[in-house]
């Protein structure tokens, strides 16, 4: 075989090559992004259930009498926890993509990160809780969604980088399965994640005492992109949603917001 022929068949040989790769990456960013689109629509009919349940006529109770276990699950969310019991609650925010069910498994940290409701494999996930979170009994739950292009999931948390949409947008809708419930939006900041230079707020659950509640709340402040005029007391109930941030390796966009009497 002389030279000519060999660089021929080095070079036929890298193009194939070159275009096997390119069809392998562009079949994997098709999937992705049909998967998303799946997601979506599959994430719409949970809404419509939730937005579709019949309200339940409740027959009067003995105040002394115990409630049995699921009895007191708010009607439109019963359907959609008997399908799955990881459900853990509800989030909206009113003029975003943001109406999901919020899930939690303690015995398997982030497993929603990475499945959705029916608990299969999914690049959107489902937003959940951190699995340290008392939802009834913890001052701070840390929700976590991915930053989904689009705003879905929690993607739609990159508007609350300008302060004026948080202008117009200062609650959110966090429901448990038992109580409907309104959040206002104290802190929006920026900082990174697995770094001693970022702020590890993911670690604040329950507070000892009401200085370390009062530290959370100043640090939040400290670090926030703009003054929202909201602070929180000690005995305030707050939701610390997390989401990536891609201006830095490892970058969180923060949203902390506290319950409303």
């Amino acid at each position: 075989m002389n030279l000519k022929n060999y660089k021929t068949i080095i070079c036929t040989a890298a193009a194939v090559a070159f275009l096997g790769a390119a069809v392998f990456c562009g079949f994997k960013i098709y999937s992705h992004y049909q998967q998303i689109d799946e997601q979506t629509e599959a994430f719409a009919e949970i809404a419509e259930v939730v937005e579709n349940a019949e309200p339940e006529e409740e027959p009067p109770k003995d105040k002394d009498e115990p409630v049995s276990e699921g009895e007191d699950i708010l009607a439109k969310y019963k359907e959609l926890y008997l399908q799955n019991e990881d459900m853990a609650g509800w989030i909206a925010i009113d003029g975003t993509t943001v109406n999901y069910p919020v899930m939690q498994s303690k015995n398997s940290p982030n497993f929603y990160l990475k499945h959705n409701f029916e608990k299969q494999y999914s690049d959107l996930g489902v937003p959940y809780i951190q699995e340290d979170c008392n939802i009834l009994e913890s001052d701070n739950l840390v929700i976590y969604g991915h930053h989904i292009k689009g705003g879905r999931i929690f993607g739609a948390l990159e508007d609350y980088k300008s302060k004026s949409f948080y202008e117009k947008h200062k609650t959110i809708q966090f429901d448990t399965l038992t109580e409907q419930a309104e959040y206002e939006i104290i802190a929006v900041f920026k900082t990174v994640a697995y770094s001693p230079q970022g702020y590890r707020y993911y670690d604040f659950v329950h507070a000892e005492n009401e200085k370390e509640f009062a530290a959370y709340v100043a640090k939040c402040k400290e670090l926030a992109l703009y003054d929202t005029g909201v602070t929180a007391e000690y005995g305030d109930r707050l939701i610390t949603l997390s989401t990536c941030e891609y201006s830095a390796q490892n970058g969180r966009l923060v949203v902390v917001a506290k319950k409303v009497d």
